[in-house]
């Protein structure tokens, strides 16, 4: 399987995985918190990056920065989730307090702001609402960011042949 075609299936997986956020806040009701929509980014980042790879089908080193740049994009992500992992993980006295929705932050505060206040988690942001096969939301994601970072550091790590190289 060339780089190319891991890039095209790793896109397909973050657009499927985006289409199930869209679906369990659309047609589930279930609210994104601000660590939920940064995790989106995550995906989305891993997702053009990754679009782009296969539009281009870069060879030697043009897969190389490539993956570097779906590693980041996977990396970003997987904090987040992780930051919203532990924040599950916290006692109910240590949750920190509800804060307000993420349209109504972007409406009244700078970018900054929302970034700063999405980054620190609200108590939105430890509430468990839905699991499957014991894992929440986060738990999911950061399985997938994982999987992520290991499939571009596959195509990162992978021999090329000089003449690759030279192509790229």
């Amino acid at each position: 399987m060339t780089s190319r075609w891991i890039f095209g299936l790793v896109f397909l997986v973050c657009a499927g995985l985006l289409a199930v956020a869209f679906y369990m806040e659309h047609v589930m009701g279930l609210e994104p918190c601000p660590l939920c929509w940064l995790q989106r980014f995550g995906f989305m980042g891993a997702g053009l990056v990754s679009l782009l790879a296969f539009l281009h089908g870069p060879s030697g080193f043009g897969n190389r920065v490539y993956g570097l740049l779906l590693i980041v994009a996977a990396g970003a992500g997987l904090a987040v989730a992780g930051r919203q992992l532990w924040l599950q993980s916290l006692p109910a006295d240590q949750v920190p307090a509800c804060g307000p929705s993420v349209d109504y932050m972007l409406e009244v505060l700078p970018w900054f702001e929302v970034l700063q206040t999405a980054l620190k988690g609200t108590g939105d942001c430890a509430e468990v609402v839905w699991r499957f096969l014991g894992l929440s939301i986060p738990g999911w994601t950061a399985v997938f960011f994982s999987l992520l970072i290991v499939l571009g550091l596959f195509v990162m790590l992978r021999r090329y042949s000089p003449r690759d190289w030279l192509q790229s």
